[in-house]
Order: C-alpha cells, then structure tokens, then sequence
C-alpha cells in the first residue's frame, strides 16, 4: 500500500508538471526516456541541481544565511530533522525533483535511498553532521532507513485486511492428467 501511494504521488506531481509543458508520456518506454533525460540535467525548471552529496552542502551553504546556518548546527540532531522536514526537506523534495527524478535523486538511489521524504531526512542530517565537523556516517544512515522502510511496509502488511478469501479443491496428479 505504502509503496501503491509514493508510485501514485510520483506520478500524479511528475505528470502535472508535463501537462503544464503540453506532453505527457504515454508508455513505459517513454517515461523511462523522460526520467533518463532529467537525471542527466544539470538544471530542471531553471533549478540548479546538486550531482552528489558535498554539492548539496555547497549549494545549501549558499542558500542559507549565516544566522539560520548558526541555529542549525546548535540545535540537536533529532530537533533539527523534525522542524525542518515540511520547509526545508520539502523545498528539496520540489526543487531538487525527488519525485520526478533528478541527478540528485539518481545519486541517492545509487547509495540505497528511494523515497522522497527519506531523501530529504538524509541530506538534513548529513548536512548537519557536516556543519559539526562530525562523521557523516552515510552507510549507517542508508541501512537504517532501509529497515525503518522495511519495519513499517511489514506492519502495514500485518495491518491490512483481507478483502476476499477463496479456497479450491486440489485434484490429485493422477486425475489432473487425464483432464
């Protein structure tokens, strides 16, 4: 379900943008030629777009000012990934085109990330760690939110209902050649 609801999110906010341009692709093979194209710009809707990690420190170094910059790196980890996921995550998850495809998004899916939202947590807290001269700790940080994914798809899994149920009789082999 979780993973039904990211694919239509991705594809509702991805074609909107496409209607907007008048051409909407109608077929895999299209829309995987339309994602290999954006992945390979350095510039999406006059956007510039980090290709790894240490651009995004870079870029976010010039986007924020010194006194925000200040704030940031005095606060904990923890505080700092939950007030700036709905404003700062989501200005990355929309300018950097997460959901639509990106280099940026490209490169974090190379690394083990593939939802948005996961994305965005990443670079915050990288980009913090950065700012404190601490270890970024990417590997922990990749596994750790691939089993958060996992721990939270197994329960909605256990969670969900059952719609409908069938049984069936099961010849045996020897009569099921004969039909």
């Amino acid at each position: 379900m979780l993973i039904r609801t990211v694919a239509l999110l991705t594809l509702l906010v991805w074609g909107s943008g496409l209607l907007a341009q008048g051409e909407l692709p109608s077929t895999d093979a299209e829309i995987e030629a339309e994602y290999q194209r954006r992945i390979k710009k350095e510039y999406l809707n006059r956007v510039y777009i980090p290709k790894d990690l240490a651009d995004c420190f870079i870029q976010l170094n010039k986007l924020i000012d010194e006194e925000s910059k200040a704030k940031f790196k005095r606060a904990p980890e923890e505080v700092v990934v939950r007030k700036l996921h709905f404003s700062l995550g989501r200005w990355m998850i929309h300018n950097w085109s997460f959901y639509q495809g990106s280099r940026l998004s490209a490169y974090l899916k190379d690394l083990g990330i593939h939802y948005p939202d996961d994305m965005a947590r990443f670079i915050i807290i990288t980009y913090h760690r950065n700012l404190n001269r601490g270890e970024l700790r990417v590997k922990e940080l990749v596994t750790q939110f691939r089993e958060q994914r996992e721990e939270a798809f197994e329960a909605e899994r256990r969670s969900g209902e059952i719609l409908h149920e069938e049984s069936r009789i099961v010849l045996p082999d020897s009569l099921q050649q004969k039909q």
